[in-house]
């Protein structure tokens, strides 16, 4: 048995369908649905049982969770990285993650579950997967501060020696359809080319890099998962990892090749950013996965524009979800 929190999300939801293609549907989902369409990624996924967080916690108090459960994807969060309410994000960040974290070590279940590159900051201190170098990081955002609680946590009472702590860098692709503001802006350059012609960008307001020029490491969910994937087929592996390209691009790349994916002329104009995100706001990011690569991962990442190419053309243009087919 397999448990995905999080599972009818963005990233939970592409994991069940690549373990269906694996033949795998002996999971169990655990989610908020909510009111918005997160449901839509669930209808052709082949999954045991769904249970709410809030049930799923019931049981989990009550010690009624199946001691058959082999694996806990743990993706579930609040991904918000502009939500203020710390005492929220604490709660469903790093409590809950923490019982579960301390269940799973205890019943023998393998537990990979999803941090952040957000832990990282500015990057002053780098982007190197290092547990030793955790102390040293300053997420900008409580978000990333959440996370970055539970990493620390996970280290100082020596659980990753036995679990995986799994650092998502950009992520775009299917399936995120749901999350509002918090969708890659893949999506949102797609929504405004059919929109509006064109495609608007924050300028830039630090002097090392111009109008559209800021970088970013941009991953395609489908090599997320991959990536993911191949901590459950090497049980022997622990620690926190990079999930990532490492390669660094620019947003006017990214513009640009959704234009391209879509047969269009670049048009981009550069408008503010909102003053509060200036203070918050990650110039450059970029995975260092040579851990990751000397643990034995070493399959090369779709390009960009590659990536943005399938989405749009295989996904958004129509309507297209991971598992519908």
């Amino acid at each position: 048995m397999i448990i995905v929190t999080g599972g009818a999300g963005f990233i939970g939801s592409a994991i069940v369908a690549a373990l269906n293609a694996r033949g795998i549907d002996d999971i169990i989902i655990v989610d908020i649905l909510g009111a918005d369409e997160k449901w839509k990624n669930l209808r052709r996924l082949k999954f045991a049982n769904y249970v709410e967080a809030d049930d799923f916690l019931d049981m989990f108090t009550a010690g009624d969770i199946d001691d058959s459960v082999e694996t806990v994807f743990h993706m579930g969060a609040c991904s918000d990285t502009t939500e203020t309410d710390c005492s929220y994000l604490v709660k469903n960040n790093y409590e809950f993650s923490k019982l579960l974290a301390n269940w799973a070590v205890e019943s023998g279940a393998r537990f990979i579950y999803a941090s952040s590159a957000a832990t990282y900051g500015d990057g002053e201190q780098g982007f190197v997967d290092d547990e030793d170098e955790l102390d040293k990081l300053i997420p900008l955002n409580m978000y990333g501060y959440s996370k970055h609680m539970f990493d620390l946590w996970a280290k100082r009472f020596g659980l990753l020696e036995n679990i995986v702590g799994l650092k998502f860098f950009n992520v775009f692709g299917p399936n995120e359809y749901h999350k509002a503001n918090m969708r890659s802006f893949v999506i949102k350059a797609f929504e405004q080319i059919n929109e509006k012609g064109r495609v608007g960008l924050f300028k830039s307001y630090h002097p090392e890099y111009a109008d559209g020029e800021q970088l970013r490491d941009f991953i395609y969910v489908k090599d997320t998962v991959d990536m993911t994937l191949f901590f459950l087929d090497n049980p022997e592996l622990a620690g926190l990892y990079n999930i990532g390209t490492a390669n660094a691009r620019n947003w006017n790349d990214l513009a640009k090749a959704t234009f391209a994916a879509m047969n269009k002329q670049p048009n981009i104009e550069y408008i503010d950013m909102p003053e509060h995100l200036k203070a918050k706001y990650q110039y450059y990011t970029k995975a260092d996965t040579t851990k990751l690569q000397n643990a034995g991962y070493n399959k090369e990442t779709t390009s960009l524009e590659d990536a943005i190419k399938d989405y749009v053309q295989n996904y958004l243009q129509k309507d297209e979800r991971l598992g519908d087919s």
